[in-house]
């Protein structure tokens, strides 16, 4: 192992069902080593994913104690703070997620918006790679995320998935989720995600949307037939944005600090 793969950034994305991290090259957007994949806690705390952390941690080699590590988590984050806690354990909501971390694991954390992390990988490594203008990635999993990106800067924090649709949050009408639980068809699901993402267009203006998510591997089911005048790719990142990203952003954190 070289000090080069030794001081190459940790990402590690905190799912509901899995916890997973891998060193990441930040040269080529991929792993520098086998990912690790540990259950989530059935109590998610701060504390037990904390404790999970150390362990993938630990059993990563390649990884040297200088390393940033960038984290991952399903929420508002301001300045290392997790604002909102809406798809995990409440007792993260106003915790100090880097100092819990930076603490627990003697290294430097940056903990990071879940969408943001991906979208920061798309852009960089995946679909939206080489584009330049205003890209909005929109995760369509249990609810909806959003990350925005305007030539390759961050805007962290979209939370435009609470975007009122019909009355309501947006995706308690148009995420997969939705879909899955109502049983729509393609295309009943298609006409409430023209009325969202036309939205969006209408409000921001982006020159390209990149939907990711689980369901983005089945994106010829619907993509076509949304009518928009903006261009709207799948993702191809899949399941390593989120780590690819965290360690990313984790990388541009170090920098700025030191």
């Amino acid at each position: 192992m070289t000090s080069r793969s030794k001081s190459l950034p940790l990402g590690i994305d905190v799912g509901g069902s899995g916890i997973k991290g891998a060193p990441v090259d930040l040269e080529t957007g991929e792993f520098a080593a086998e990912r690790v994949r540990i259950p989530t806690p059935e109590e998610s705390t701060p504390e037990a994913v904390a404790d999970v952390i150390a362990q993938i941690i630990d059993e990563l080699d390649e990884v040297g104690p200088d390393a940033p590590v960038g984290i991952t988590v399903p929420g508002v984050v301001t300045h290392g703070v997790v604002r909102s806690a809406a798809n995990i354990d409440k007792r993260w909501l106003d915790r100090d997620a880097d100092k819990l971390f930076t603490e627990r694991l003697g290294r430097d954390v940056h903990v990071v918006n879940d969408a943001d992390a991906a979208g920061v990988a798309e852009v960089r490594y995946g679909a939206a790679r080489g584009k330049d203008g205003f890209v909005i990635l929109t995760t369509l999993g249990t609810g909806i995320g959003i990350a925005l990106i305007h030539d390759g800067v961050l805007i962290p924090n979209a939370e435009l998935g609470h975007l009122e649709l019909d009355g309501r949050d947006a995706e308690t009408r148009a995420s997969n989720g939705v879909r899955e639980a109502k049983e729509l068809s393609w295309e009943e699901w298609a006409e409430r995600l023209q009325r969202y993402y036309s939205h969006l267009e209408n409000l921001l203006w982006p020159d390209l949307f990149v939907v990711g998510g689980g369901v983005s591997k089945k994106s010829k089911k619907f993509l076509p037939l949304l009518d928009l005048r903006t261009p709207i790719i799948p993702a191809t990142l899949l399941n390593s944005a989120g780590i690819v990203g965290a360690a990313a952003l984790a990388a541009d954190e170090a920098a700025r600090r030191h």
